[in-house]
């Protein structure tokens, strides 16, 4: 039996809400103030109960206060300040969490104006709407994505600016299990906190050592005939598909579990969000699930009396932002033991103390950096924890060289047992030799400072400097491996490109005249030479040009890491003279130090980035000015190799051999997930396979020793070359049976494929060539000769797109689901492909696509589909869309179009308005709302729309009573049809006084059947 998403997904999820112990307000009890959707009735009756001090009026004007608060373009923060404050009104008591009210209703109306969506499932505390839920039907077309774009859309509309700022938390789901390792999140159930533009989806994984503390409640009989009364969904109640999906372990329900029971939601809403100012603006992150039962992990450990232990993150999972959460956490954690919390940070080298002290500082914490060992001495002397004025969290963030003898000898003195030093170190899998004082040193600061050591690179068994970490930093308190994170869509793997041999070779040549003209000299020396470092910079601009062309994307970035300073020295000089502008003057680049903008046909710009190279500022503003798009390659040699995170970042180029844990955090810099790309590409000058196969033998021995028999769910960083073959197999036999080197033949073939499931696969497999273009070309591939033009391939990829996108439209014209289809596919996901010709152009087109979107939107908003008005406005769109090509439509297409759109949507918008006055006339059930109608169209009834309304309600009521109380009615048809038309008759003919002849009450009672059977079968949306 079919379901659709509100009896197989919804209705589920809000009854396993309750069973949390959230209390369910009915549709037609959604009194609240529309501006804010806060119901004021339980905000004022909600905060008198945990403020019992405070007045009626001081709950009233705190209400007006947020109302301008949530109008500010803040994403919310000064919300969420007041939300979490620890003085004043409390809207939310966090001390005793079971004290706040917690609600739960559905489609509660987002409106302001003309604007307006609505959530499937609403959660409020004190009746305030904190969080929102959206689900899908599993198998849906789009999974979960097309909810993203929605909520992008919808947010970033100034209209929704107050339900943008008051939402903390939000859950999509379609109620399947995740697909590992996809870069775009499709199936399953992801959380996400507000923003303006981009949502970030998170998977969430639960920890078997940490889990959900509470029972649910077990659901009672009357409020689930409570909601599916409220809902119209009585005809399931009996269902064995609808018993399934009110299990507690389906998808959508588990996560709901996880980050709604009460003791989860407390922390998440106190500690788990932080407002950073990134470079393109203020976001507000969400901790990932990694992060927090990290979190919990420590608060276990230093429960159980263990001062010191490391968290093994891969890297990419957030490591700063782990210790910047923990601030605000472990503040708390002491206290309430009457402790006061002092903060550090520790690194080991200036460039990373400087990345450390931006990370901490974006996210709002006063941050104290310690630059000489007299100021270390200072402050490790200072007893309070905060010393700002504006009482913000501090932290220190200090290098390692600064624990001196004297800090020890001074702080041994005044030690005070109120002051509890936290060290956050780290990198901990390097520069921390025992051997050596710097470790002792911090050790001895403070015996009883807490040492928590932080590691993306698990090499904690190195020979070269005989320790280990374990014994030094204690046992691991959390987890979270690199085959996790590609599984979650924090990282991805990598590709190492091979050099193409006769580049080798060349190079080789190279060397040796090097040799012959300046003797025996260092190999450093040679690879700084100015015969190696120009064809060396002529094959990397080359190659970052082609990738970038390839992927049709110019926003990607290279980053060369080089064999020594001098080497990126002259890469960049010899960059300067290659792609700089003549008539530069000495007084431009003296404004703008070591970073060189080239001329318009190169579209490359580059900056150095090395220790004596520029000062700490002009280097800062270079790094942001690369993440921020403004330069294209970076040439590096030991800084940005570790603590860097540039997502555009996607193609690095080795010219020196890396070792060991520095291997793995420099070839990580590429694995950060950026739009929809698959990879991150290492471009290997010097050959790093042996040090490779070395880091990762000592990566998989601790593996070994930590998992055990789970070591084969281990996956490497690489993908494997027997991987990329076999992928190229399958990629040549899909493409055998097409014309790949002539794209008018190709795209005359694909015209006739009228299967979805051959073209997809034709679909993905150009897109995989389109992804390892590199490795085809540079590893000579014999198999795949042939399809070398990339640029080809690029073309064919949109071809075969196209055709797909068409073969969806034609389909979604002539399903069952005609409307919503079209809607959905034809209107939303237009791009549109302009030439400038001026700006009045693109306006036109930003008005088109709002058009668009407000008559989608106001479309779906239609619960009757088969109302002859609205069929009329289907077949209108129809005839606007159905033979256009709408990525090229002209300037008076739009104009018409926009036009044409406004009618539809000013007509569509009245008829949702006439039909939401008849819903509420039968308590929102859109089943005898649609009755009704069908009714009156008719003209057959001798009667008045008031005795029509009486009767059906009366019908509505004895029928839903009979489906509540007898789980087998609609099991019988034969059976439920008598029933009905007994009722047709009785409220019709002998109370209401309607002459009915045989025809016209065969018809009432076969709509009322056909309704309920309709959505007992899942038919209706």
């Amino acid at each position: 039996m079919k379901f659709n998403e509100d009896s197989r997904v919804k209705i589920p999820a809000i009854l396993h809400l309750m069973r949390l112990g959230y209390s369910y307000i009915p549709t037609i009890a959604q009194t609240r103030n529309e501006s804010t959707n806060i119901f004021s009735a339980i905000f004022l009756e909600s905060i008198k109960k945990i403020n019992p001090s405070i007045s009626d009026d001081d709950i009233s004007r705190k209400l007006d206060e947020i109302n301008l608060e949530l109008d500010y373009e803040d994403l919310g923060r000064h919300f969420y300040d007041s939300l979490t404050a620890t003085s004043g009104i409390k809207l939310i008591d966090f001390k005793n969490f079971d004290l706040n009210s917690f609600h739960v209703t559905t489609e509660l109306t987002y409106k302001n104006g003309e604007e307006e969506f609505r959530p499937d499932i609403t959660l409020l505390i004190n009746g305030m709407p904190i969080a929102f839920i959206e689900v899908k039907k599993p198998n849906n077309k789009e999974g979960v994505l097309a909810e993203r774009k929605r909520i992008n859309t919808r947010f970033k509309n100034k209209h929704f600016r107050k339900f943008a700022n008051i939402t903390q938390l939000m859950v999509f789901s379609n109620n399947m299990e995740y697909e590992d390792g996809v870069v775009e999140p499709i199936f399953g159930a992801y959380y996400a906190t507000a923003a303006y533009n981009d949502l970030q989806f998170n998977y969430f994984r639960e920890d078997e050592d940490y889990p959900v503390k509470g029972k649910l409640l077990p659901i009672i009989e009357d409020w689930e005939n409570v909601v599916l009364k409220d809902t119209h969904y009585l005809a399931i109640k009996h269902s064995p598909e609808f018993i399934t999906n009110k299990r507690a372990d389906t998808p959508t329900n588990r996560i709901l579990t996880s980050l709604f029971s009460r003791e989860r939601l407390a922390f998440i809403l106190k500690y788990t969000i932080a407002y950073v100012e990134e470079e393109k603006g203020l976001e507000k992150h969400i901790m990932r699930y990694p992060q927090m039962f990290a979190t919990k992990a420590i608060v276990k450990k230093l429960d159980d009396g263990q001062n010191k232990g490391i968290i093994w993150h891969t890297q990419g999972s957030g490591k700063t932002a782990l210790a910047y959460y923990n601030v605000k956490h472990l503040t708390d954690y002491f206290q309430q033991k009457g402790i006061i919390p002092k903060f550090y940070f520790i690194v080991d080298r200036i460039d990373l103390l400087i990345q450390a002290s931006t990370e901490f500082s974006n996210r709002g914490l006063k941050v104290n950096t310690v630059n000489s060992k007299q100021e270390f001495v200072l402050d490790i002397q200072k007893i309070g924890a905060i010393q700002n004025n504006d009482g913000k969290p501090e932290i220190t963030v200090v290098n390692i060289q600064k624990f001196t003898e004297d800090a020890v000898a001074i702080t041994s003195v005044n030690y005070d047992i109120h002051i509890q030093r936290i060290y956050f170190l780290d990198e901990a899998h390097r520069s921390y030799n025992p051997k050596g004082n710097y470790l002792a040193n911090l050790i001895n600061s403070d015996k009883n400072a807490i040492k928590i050591a932080l590691t993306g690179t698990p090499l904690l068994k190195e020979v070269a400097i005989e320790y280990d970490s374990k014994l030094l930093f204690g046992n691991y308190f959390h987890k979270y491996y690199y085959n996790m994170s590609i599984a979650d869509g924090y990282t991805l793997r990598l590709i190492r490109e091979e050099i193409e041999g006769n580049f080798k070779i060349r190079m080789g040549e190279v060397m040796d005249q090097i040799k012959v003209l300046k003797g025996d000299i260092p190999k450093s020396k040679i690879y700084a030479h100015d015969q190696f470092i120009r064809p060396l910079l002529n094959y990397i601009t080359k190659d970052l040009v082609d990738f970038r062309r390839a992927q049709n994307d110019h926003t990607l970035g290279g980053m060369v890491v080089c064999d020594s300073a001098e080497q990126a020295k002259n890469l960049f000089r010899y960059f300067e003279e290659k792609y700089g502008e003549q008539e530069t003057s000495v007084s431009k680049m003296a404004a703008e130090p070591r970073i060189y903008y080239g001329k318009p046909d190169s579209k490359l710009t580059a900056a150095l980035i090395l220790h004596d190279e520029n000062d700490k500022t002009i280097r800062k503003d270079l790094i942001s000015a690369y993440k921020q798009g403004k330069i294209d390659v970076l040439f590096v040699y030991n800084m940005l190799l570790t603590g860097f995170d540039a997502k555009r970042l996607k193609k690095l180029y080795l010219t020196r051999v890396i070792k060991d844990h520095n291997l793995l955090q420099t070839l990580t810099r590429v694995n950060r997930p950026y739009k929809n790309y698959r990879y991150g590409y290492v471009v290997d000058f010097a050959d790093i396979t042996t040090a490779f196969d070395r880091t990762n033998k000592m990566y998989f021995d601790e593996l070994q020793e930590q998992l055990g028999d789970e070591m084969n769910m281990y996956s490497h960083l690489f993908k494997s070359a027997d991987e990329i073959r076999e992928e190229m197999e399958e990629i040549k036999n899909i493409l055998f049976h097409f014309d790949t080197e002539n794209k008018e033949l190709f795209s005359q073939q694909i015209q006739q494929i009228t299967d979805k499931k051959q073209l997809i696969e034709l679909v993905k497999a150009l897109r995989t060539v389109k992804e390892l273009k590199n490795l085809i070309a540079l590893n000579g591939y014999e198999e795949l000769k042939g399809l070398n033009d990339f640029e080809l391939m690029n073309r064919l990829l949109l071809e075969a797109q196209n055709r797909l996108d068409n073969l969806n439209f034609l389909e979604s014209i002539g399903n069952d689901e005609t409307t919503n289809n079209l809607i959905n596919t034809a209107l939303e996901d237009i791009v549109f492909q302009f030439i400038k010709v001026s700006e009045s152009e693109l306006i036109l087109a930003d008005q088109l696509k709002n058009e668009l979107r407000k008559t989608r939107e106001s479309l779906q908003n239609n619960f009757d589909q088969q109302d002859a008005e609205f069929v009329s406005l289907r077949e209108e769109l129809e005839r606007i869309f159905k033979n256009k090509n709408l990525s090229e439509i002209t300037q008076n297409d739009m104009k018409d179009n926009i036009y044409l759109l406004r009618k539809i949507y000013d007509q569509a918008k009245e008829l949702n308005r006439k039909n939401a006055l008849i819903k509420a006339k039968y308590q929102q059930d859109e089943k005898y709302a649609r009755i009704h109608k069908r009714l009156v169209e008719k003209g057959s009834l001798n009667a008045k729309e008031l005795q029509l309304h009486q009767a059906l309600m009366v019908v509505k009521t004895e029928a839903d009573n009979q489906l509540m109380n007898n789980e087998n009615i609609l099991e019988n048809e034969a059976y439920f049809t008598r029933y009905i038309m007994q009722l047709v008759a009785k409220e019709f003919v002998q109370k209401q006084k309607i002459l009915l002849d045989f025809a016209t009450t065969t018809n009432i009672n076969n709509l009322i059947v056909q309704e309920y059977f309709q959505q007992y079968a899942g038919n209706r949306r």
